[in-house]
């Protein structure tokens, strides 16, 4: 019992000291609760007190970051100004001592009147700008100076050695001049067909030469290209057409180029002409392969990035030349035709189609349309003209009256003149093609033939003319003989005989043939006739007839007399015969030989069984030689000596 009272007793102790304790705890808070309020006013006091200290902080900084900007601003301002002033420096000094900086200090200008053009409330952004325009305005006067004073000072007429330096060297001429000599005959067709054909302009290099240094074209480009940036295109065109126009012009007098008109021409001397003709051929290709190709260079470097001012440049300076070189041919194929223009102008013709393609590129762009038109325009006016030459010279072969005595029977002139014209015409093939269907669609080989066997018919009717001239029918078919013969064979070693096919040729080879018997007809018929056994047979008996073997070879009932009139008469025409046709002539080895034997192959053996019937007849009487003056082979000798065309007096010896 008394254990129980002392733990609740102990129990109570403890209570009362908790709740001692728990009451001083709650002193303790109380106070820190006091305590922290009194913190809270003092602190709302400060904050009172310190807000004005912040406002002016505030502001402080801000003006500093005020101040900044304007001083960078002001940095950047006077920046400008400095580059203003450096870049106005070099230019009173002018470009020629350092273009680049000059370049430089231009377009610095260009960026501070952009900079101060954009500073509206800068007080004196106006006045600037003005001035620094007018600045610029003055350095690219100085520029237009400096591009003119380049261009002329390395613009230099190129020297005809220089251009023939860069041809390729199957066409360095030899003797200093391209051109060659006419053929003094004026009946010769051209030879610069050849020449062309010689060097075909596929397997040639032609190598422009430098028209202007190259070093010196960049600067000249980066002149341009300021110019043009300021506005300046008409001034900086004149400026290089003023310079180089002339310059290729002397060029081209220098070389030996001319500008003639049709009355000019007219003038000439066939032979001094076509060598014009032959240099002209010469001085296009050099023109356009070399002169202008190295122009169109020059003006892409320096007006590169500025087509249309390149190809109005170009335009600009090559248009006097181009017109210089063109005039010629206008005036050729404007001029008075004649056959022997015909070759000299399909020579025209092959070298303006030959450049055609140069031409319209080199010459591309609107600029330079009317140069093409002209070129084009030429091609076509001289293959207008060759036509209708071609057309005189049929009429002409077929009219042709020349009084050219041609008393040997011999190949006229006009037969050479026109076969060596028909040949050539075969040079030609591929460049007629293109002349016949410039008027015509689907020209070709065939309208060829069709013109040579015109040419070759009207050939034949005036040969038919000519030879009516002769008083002896012999000879008339020995004329025709010569001649039909000439062209047969020409033909057959031409190229005329692929297109006049073989049929042609068989039949007019029978027409020598025939022409060949109807010379010997005429020409021997008479004399055999001396050989023939008719009317030998005396009605009233002889004096006796000649010792003979009998037979065939009796000359039994035959008049001695009559015998003796027949040698006598065959010598005379035998003689008359030798001595007439020992002047004719027949040129070809071949022919002449044939005929003399087809004569030999009728007159010996008539002559051979005369002289075996009858000859002792003679032999048996006075002076037999008078009468057998030739054996047969004396005859033979003779015959020998027929269509050499000798002259009178060797024919007499």
């Amino acid at each position: 019992m008394g254990i129980a009272v002392a733990g609740v007793d102990f129990l109570s102790d403890k209570a009362a000291m908790m709740r001692e304790s728990l009451q001083k705890s709650q002193t303790i808070t109380d106070n820190v609760v006091t305590i922290l309020g009194s913190f809270d006013h003092r602190l709302s006091a400060l904050e009172t007190a310190m807000r004005p200290t912040q406002i002016r902080t505030h502001s402080i900084r801000k003006a500093h970051e005020n101040i900044d900007r304007t001083l960078k601003a002001a940095e950047v301002i006077l920046a400008h100004f400095d580059q203003y002033r450096q870049a106005e420096a070099k230019i009173l000094k002018g470009p020629h001592e350092d273009l680049d900086n000059y370049l430089e200090a231009i377009d610095k200008l260009r960026s501070n009147v952009q900079f101060f053009g954009s500073k509206k409330g800068f007080k004196s952004s106006d006045g600037i700008v003005v001035h620094a325009n007018n600045l610029i305005a003055k350095a690219i006067s100085k520029l237009e100076d400096e591009f003119r004073q380049l261009l002329l000072s390395y613009s230099k007429p190129v020297e005809p050695e220089c251009l023939f330096d860069c041809l390729p060297n199957s066409m360095r001429p030899s003797s200093g001049s391209p051109g060659h000599e006419g053929d003094p005959s004026g009946k010769n067709p051209s030879n610069h067909h050849s020449e062309s054909h010689n060097n075909n302009a596929d397997a040639v290099v032609y190598t422009p030469p430098a028209l202007i240094p190259p070093r010196y074209l960049p600067l000249l480009h980066d002149l341009a290209q300021q110019m043009v940036e300021d506005g300046h295109e008409q001034q900086l065109l004149k400026i290089y057409k003023d310079a180089r126009s002339n310059v290729l012009e002397e060029s081209l007098q220098k070389l030996g180029v001319e500008k003639l008109n049709k009355d000019d021409v007219q003038k000439l001397q066939w032979e001094i002409l076509e060598a014009k003709i032959g240099n002209w051929i010469h001085f296009m290709r050099i023109a356009v392969k070399l002169l202008f190709a190295g122009e169109r260079k020059v003006c892409d470097q320096i007006f590169e990035g500025f087509d249309s001012l390149s190809e109005q440049c170009f335009a600009e300076v090559t248009t006097n030349s181009v017109s210089m070189l063109l005039s010629f041919g206008e005036a050729i194929a404007k001029s008075k035709r004649s056959p022997e223009k015909l070759f000299v102008l399909l020579d025209m013709y092959e070298i303006m189609q030959e450049l055609h393609s140069e031409i319209e590129t080199l010459f591309k762009g609107k600029a330079c349309s009317v140069i093409r038109e002209a070129a084009t325009g030429l091609t076509k006016r001289l293959a207008q003209t060759a036509q209708e030459t071609f057309g005189d010279f049929e009429e002409a072969v077929e009219k042709d009256a020349t009084k050219t005595a041609v008393t040997d029977g011999t190949v006229h002139p006009l037969t050479s003149y026109v076969i060596n014209y028909v040949k050539f015409l075969f040079d030609y093939q591929s460049t007629l093609k293109q002349l016949f269907q410039e008027f015509e669609a689907g020209g070709d080989s065939s309208q060829l033939a069709s013109v040579t066997v015109r040419i070759m018919q009207a050939l034949q009717t005036n040969l038919d003319g000519k030879s009516k001239q002769y008083k002896d029918l012999a000879l008339t078919h020995l004329f025709l003989m010569n001649n039909i013969h000439y062209i047969v064979r020409s033909v057959r070693r031409s190229e005329a005989k692929d297109l006049l096919g073989d049929d042609w040729v068989q039949r007019h080879r029978r027409i020598v043939q025939q022409h060949a018997n109807q010379y010997k007809r005429n020409a021997w018929a008479k004399i055999l006739q001396c050989l023939s056994i008719q009317g030998l047979t005396s009605s009233g008996g002889g004096s006796g007839a000649a010792g003979g073997d009998g037979g065939t070879g009796s000359s039994s009932g035959a008049s001695r007399a009559i015998v003796k009139d027949r040698f006598k008469a065959f010598n005379v025409m035998f003689e008359e015969l030798h001595q007439k046709q020992s002047q004719w002539t027949v040129p070809d080895t071949e022919l002449r030989e044939s005929l003399r034997l087809a004569v030999a192959e009728v007159l010996l053996p008539a002559y051979r069984s005369f002289v075996k019937r009858f000859g002792p007849l003679v032999e048996s009487g006075k002076n037999p030689q008078k009468y057998i003056k030739y054996t047969a082979e004396d005859l033979d000798r003779m015959l020998g000596e027929f269509f050499e065309g000798k002259n009178m007096s060797e024919s007499k010896r």
